[in-house]
């Protein structure tokens, strides 16, 4: 069995980053950064050899992209409050739709081709990307959007207030291929309404890769893992557990140091997944088996960002200066890093898995 290996990749990004997003099929890796930039890696045979192979520059910091239909085309969300298309290969740039505030995430979803962003105007816009000369249906949301994921079928938006909005796929994507915009706006309401099992603010969102449910996490040191399945013995499975906390030293009065837990990412061959945290800590779990696997050697800041690739052998880990130690004047830049894991053949796999 292949050790596991990790290495720091050179010419991080400069500034904070709030994810990082594997291509579908291939090693790329996108990265976007509050610098203004997007950065493209490429990662070969081994954690050890991947390298920057492009960065491409916008007019603000950019806070979430993904991967479209192919590992060449991307989309982005920045404080410029666009959406825009990337063609990775040529560099060519592309504005979708623009919201009123900055657009705070933007996920794709391949088997339904829709392209969902999300804003802190309050607003999801919703783009037909199979009919691109439709213009993007604007959903209106009861909450500033904090964290957005999608499965298969689904697509889970958590907002202020703990209020959890779940979307079907299927039928936003229905709406919009038999109706004229207004009228797929009106159309399309949540298929479920939930309130956070997390007191606090949410800081994550990651989908299960079989469909069946998601994890949300918050800023007080917690991880809540649910089940779409509306069934009270579906509902009575959800659990909320502790996790990213120290203890403080006796002389300071002891008990639990609180940190946020900034970061969870599925892994797509076992349903195992990360947590990362404000603690400068990455956990794995076991989402059936409601337990801790392992817990990774304390990386040098806070753990912001955390991605798996589509087969599961690396896991992409950013650190960056957070804002858990209160400090005023706030500047991040220099002190993210990149490091990718190469995972040993069992590593991630559960006891429940099989």
């Amino acid at each position: 069995m292949a050790p596991s290996t990790q290495f720091e990749v050179s010419q991080p990004p400069t500034d904070v980053v709030g994810t990082v997003v594997f291509a579908p099929n291939s090693n790329k890796l996108l990265v976007p950064s509050w610098d203004k930039s997007v950065y493209l890696y490429e990662v070969g045979d081994s954690a050890e050899d991947a390298k920057l192979v492009n960065s491409y520059e916008y007019r603000a910091p950019i806070l979430d992209a993904c991967f479209g239909a192919d590992d060449n085309e991307a989309f982005t969300a920045g404080l410029d409050r666009e959406v825009t298309r990337i063609d990775l290969s040529t560099g060519e740039k592309t504005t979708l739709s623009k919201h009123s505030e900055p657009v705070r995430c933007v996920v794709y979803s391949p088997e339904h081709r829709l392209l969902i962003s999300a804003s802190w105007d309050g607003t999801l816009h919703i783009h037909n990307l199979a009919a691109p000369d439709q213009s993007p249906v604007t959903v209106a949301l009861p909450g500033k959007p904090h964290a957005m994921a999608a499965s298969p079928s689904k697509l889970v938006v958590a907002m202020t207030a703990r209020l959890v909005h779940i979307y079907d796929l299927p039928s936003i994507a229905t709406a919009l291929s038999n109706s004229s915009s207004e009228a797929a706006a009106a159309s399309i309401q949540p298929w479920q309404q939930r309130e956070s099992s997390l007191k606090f603010l949410t800081r994550a969102v990651a989908c299960m890769p079989n469909d069946a449910g998601y994890a949300t996490s918050s800023i007080e040191g917690r991880v809540a893992v649910e089940w779409f399945e509306d069934t009270a013995e579906s509902q009575a499975r959800k659990y909320a557990f502790k996790c990213h906390r120290q203890t403080a030293p006796e002389e300071e009065g002891g008990g639990d140091i609180v940190y946020p837990v900034n970061a969870l990412t599925f892994h797509p061959v076992y349903g195992t997944f990360a947590s990362g945290g404000g603690d400068g800590t990455v956990a794995l779990w076991d989402a059936e088996a409601k337990r801790r696997m392992r817990q990774y050697q304390k990386f040098p800041d806070s753990v912001a960002a955390l991605g798996f690739s589509r087969d599961g052998k690396y896991l992409a880990i950013c650190v960056c200066a957070g804002f858990e130690t209160g400090m005023e004047n706030y500047d991040g830049k220099g002190k993210t890093k990149l490091f990718l894991r190469e995972l040993g053949e069992t590593e991630a796999k559960g006891k429940g898995a099989k």
